[in-house]
């Protein structure tokens, strides 16, 4: 009687093997962002941080970090780019938002959409983007996040704009909008974290429609597409002002 044929089992096995190596692999880098974490959050700077030091408090060998890594501004990079990655995605889907669908949000004591996602993967990984954009991590690290939000929101903020108002203006209007976000977000991670992520991604949907005066019960009305037009040398017919001309 004829055997039936077995499926040979090396490929099985290196195919498991290659699994546990992963694992190890992931568990070690990860061990490493958490000692780095832990270090910056202690006091250290980033800037004096060593190989030596990073493997001793994350308990490996410095063979197995040069196994993934250069040096440890490679390391850095290479973790600050994941983090920027899973921001980017998320802030990508507040961008799709809409004013309608915003302003029905604000109705209905919502965040907007995608918000309380952003919030909550910074507050998850907490420990280590605090300690990347705070006095010792890196000074870039927060500059490279407000220049993914421009780039992302940009062009959703500029649909339905009036014309005249693109170009010098919209480019500071957007720098101070971004600007202030991730000042609300430092803020948040200077005091701990304490609000959720639902309540911080309700105050942030908010708050940038709030105007001078209003928490005093002043509100200050300004047609700010008018404004901007002449500010820029322009009327709300597009000619030259008579201030620009002056």
């Amino acid at each position: 009687m004829d055997s039936v044929p077995v499926a040979p089992e090396v490929p099985q096995r290196h195919e498991a093997a290659a699994c546990r190596l992963d694992r190890r692999s992931l568990r070690s880098q990860r061990m490493l962002r958490d000692a780095l974490s832990e270090l910056i959050n202690e006091g250290e700077d980033l800037s004096r941080i060593t190989v030596a030091s990073l493997t001793e408090r994350a308990g490996l060998t410095r063979r197995t970090f040069y196994t993934h890594y250069k040096d440890i501004p490679s390391f850095v990079g290479r973790t600050e780019e994941l983090i920027l990655a899973e921001i980017r995605a998320r802030i990508a889907r507040i961008a799709a938002t809409d004013l309608a669908g915003l302003y029905r949000n604000i109705d209905d004591l919502a965040p907007a959409p995608g918000a309380v996602e952003l919030l909550g993967y910074l507050k998850r990984n907490g420990a280590l983007i605090g300690a990347l954009i705070g006095p010792g991590g890196d000074p870039a690290f927060a500059q490279r996040i407000q220049a993914i939000a421009r780039d992302t929101v940009a062009s959703r903020m500029k649909t339905g704009i009036f014309p005249g108002v693109l170009g010098t203006f919209f480019d500071y209007y957007l720098a101070y909008v971004v600007a202030a976000e991730m000042g609300i977000v430092s803020r948040w991670f200077e005091t701990g974290l304490k609000e959720s992520p639902e309540t911080m991604a309700r105050i942030m949907t908010v708050v940038a429609f709030v105007r001078p005066g209003d928490l005093y019960g002043k509100p200050i009305d300004i047609n700010v597409p008018a404004y901007g037009m002449k500010l820029m040398g322009l009327n709300v017919h597009g000619t030259p002002s008579d201030t620009a001309t002056n």
